[in-house]
This record gives structure tokens, C-alpha cells and sequence, in this order.
């Protein structure tokens, strides 16, 4: 069964299940083996897609404001990121200007920061096709073992999570000035996701 277009987060993990041969659910609060377990999941493994790729519909921009305690050391000031933020894109300081990512907060020696990030898109009205696609997929990856007792299927929607990753980077191609996206594609492959660190630079 395929959704062409999810408009809610129960839709998205129906049509997970549905790629896992399971009956699909009504809620997410559901007290069936994989409402329960679509419940325990979802929030976390759409953050992670989020994170996964710079989509186009979560990329947003910000001033960030200053704190009034400057980090304790190395860095002469810090900048209060947004509640929604999930991932630096780039900012405006130059390449000469240390920064870094150091839990809620951009530490750097700069005066103002601005910067594109990927934002916690919850609304899923709001969401691209592709990456409803690849969320279905990495969520069906995870609950394919404790629903489907099936490593290879698990396998399966890996890799078919990593495709429509890929083919989220083609369309992202058409999407804007090749020389911008270049430097955002740039900053996806060099991203290691299971550092505690990932966007230090």
C-alpha cells in the first residue's frame, strides 16, 4: 500500500508498517504492540532524519542573541541557539573566526552571529514528500526485528532509507544556486552523526 503524500505522523508510521506487512494503527496511543512501539520511535527517528540531511523545508535562519556570561574560557562570548534547532547549516563568520557548538550555545569571538539551520519540523503538513519516503523507510528499519523478527528486512529499509537520502541531494540540485548547495552538500559528508561533537569546527 503506498501513501503519495502523509499528512499526519500516524499516516508516516502506517506507511512503515505497511512496507513491514503489518495492520496499520489508528493512533500513535494505540495499545497495540506496534502502536506502542510507532509511539516510543517516531519523534526520535524523524529528528534523526531531520538531522540526516539539509531538506529545504526545515532549513530556516536566525540572529542569535548574546548570553550575558561569556564562556569560561578560549571564547569571548556566547549565542543562545534556537529552541528548534537540531543542526548548523553555516553562519557568517568568516573561515578565520574559531566557532563551536558546545550544547545549546554557539561559543565564538565574534560580535553577532547569524546562521541556516535545520530546525525541528513537527508539523508534518510541512514535510517533503522524499523525506516522508526515507522517514517511512528508516522507521520501518527499526521496528522491522521487534515487529517482523526479520534482520534482512531491516537491512532492506536501511538501504532504502540511504537511496532516498540520495535522491534528496539530486532534487536539492535544481532547488537553488549549485555554488550554495555545494557548500551545504560539503558540510553532509563530512558530518560524522555518531560523534558527541558532530558540528565542531
Amino acid at each position: 500500500c503506498y501513501m503519495a503524500l502523509a499528512t499526519s505522523n500516524v499516516e508516516i508510521c502506517n506507511l512503515a508498517l505497511t512496507k513491514l506487512g503489518e495492520d496499520p494503527i489508528t493512533a500513535l496511543t494505540e495499545d497495540s504492540k506496534a502502536g506502542r512501539l510507532s509511539n516510543l520511535h517516531f519523534a526520535r527517528l524523524r529528528n534523526v532524519v531531520l538531522r540526516s540531511h539539509t531538506w529545504n523545508f526545515a532549513v530556516k535562519r536566525a540572529s542569535l542573541a548574546q548570553s550575558t556570561v561569556a564562556p569560561e574560557y578560549r571564547f569571548t562570548a556566547k549565542y543562545a541557539l534556537p529552541d528548534d534547532f537540531l543542526r548548523i547549516i553555516d553562519c557568517n563568520l568568516l573561515n578565520d573566526v574559531s566557532w563551536k557548538i558546545e550544547g545549546k550555545f554557539l561559543v565564538c569571538d565574534a560580535d553577532t552571529v547569524k546562521i541556516r539551520y535545520i530546525a525541528q519540523i513537527e508539523d508534518p503538513g510541512q514535510f517533503d514528500e522524499l523525506f516522508i519516503e526515507a522517514l517511512a523507510a528508516r522507521i520501518a528499519s527499526e521496528l522491522a526485528i521487534p515487529l517482523a523478527d526479520n534482520v534482512n528486512l531491516s537491512d532492506f529499509m536501511e538501504q532504502r532509507y540511504q537511496r532516498k537520502l540520495r535522491e534528496a541531494r539530486t532534487a536539492d540540485a535544481t532547488e537553488g544556486n549549485p555554488e550554495f548547495l555545494e557548500a551545504s552538500t560539503w558540510l553532509d559528508s563530512r558530518v560524522d552523526y555518531n560523534s558527541p561533537y558532530p558540528f565542531e569546527n
